[in-house]
């Protein structure tokens, strides 16, 4: 078997921040307690290995009142201004691992909400980064897919047909499903705004991706199965036709993966390296 590796996977720059920062503060906590506001990242097994050294997830919805002394990260996907507000007034001590192109996403959403402007975001309605961006545009309109952002849009041009709207993305959505969104909305508002959040990672992953999958038989998806942009990387190598799978350890490799010449090998942005030379090793072994 002949493994081809994308030329762009694994650990994303922000992913790679968050998690140094929470490894920074448990080395220095001592006696005090440090929490994530839900999960840092998409990754169980980097979660695991931060747990054990003593960074602890939170429920967002129950947080205790009383964190005086504590430590509390916020996850690189950020959260909304409300709730970084009530945690503040919980006495925790807060550590902003927000990742920078999210911050911009949230920082824009604020900025066009001000001016006036109905905002779409497209994106998955429960994913954590959404859910803060909304904070920041209370009003904004999440759309999933074309079809959703077909319906919203009509139903908001039968109401107030003069409205200035803009469209965000989630910063892992793919590029066809943005641009898909994108002329929906347009044949609805035709001076709609049209904002492209979408990471330079998220697109260099997704175009690697395509690359790769013009070379090989079949493809492995390595990442956390709650991942967004590691679930989009597999829906577009099977789109693109290919026999693919997501992959969390070696243990999740489909048995039959050895009658395959040429597999390729792609990752989500919190996939650690050492889980995709574990993958790696384990197929050299078929």
């Amino acid at each position: 078997m002949k493994i081809i590796k994308a030329k762009v996977l694994g650990y994303c720059m922000g992913v790679r921040r968050a998690v140094e920062i929470a490894g920074r503060e448990a080395a220095g906590a001592g006696t005090s307690g440090v929490f994530t506001i839900g999960p840092l990242i998409h990754n169980p097994q980097v979660l695991e290995s931060l747990r054990k050294k003593g960074v602890d997830v939170l429920n967002e919805d129950r947080v205790p009142d009383d964190l005086g002394g504590h430590t509390l990260i916020i996850r690189a996907h950020g959260i909304s201004p409300d709730l970084e507000t009530s945690l503040r007034n919980c006495g925790a001590r807060l550590v902003d691992a927000t990742c920078p192109k999210v911050h911009a996403s949230q920082m824009k959403a604020r900025s066009l909400s001000a001016e006036g402007c109905r905002i779409f975001l497209a994106g998955e309605q429960h994913h954590g980064e959404v859910i803060g961006i909304q904070g920041y545009a209370p009003d904004c309109i999440v759309v999933a897919d074309p079809g959703e952002a077909g319906k919203a849009a009509e139903a908001l041009r039968a109401e107030a047909p003069d409205t200035r709207c803009a469209l965000l993305g989630q910063t892992t959505i793919s590029r066809d499903e943005f641009e898909e969104i994108g002329n929906t909305l347009k044949e609805y508002f035709p001076g709609i705004k049209i904002i492209d959040t979408i990471c330079g990672a998220t697109r260099d992953r997704q175009e690697a991706l395509r690359e790769l999958c013009s070379a090989v038989d079949a493809v492995i998806i390595i990442g956390g199965k709650a991942s967004s942009n590691t679930r989009r990387l597999l829906a577009i190598a099977e789109k693109l036709g290919k026999p693919a799978w997501l992959a969390e350890t070696k243990d999740d490799l489909p048995p039959d993966i050895g009658k395959y010449g040429t597999v390729g090998l792609s990752a989500g942005a919190s996939t650690p390296g050492y889980i995709i030379d574990e993958i790696e090793e384990a197929l050299k072994k078929l």
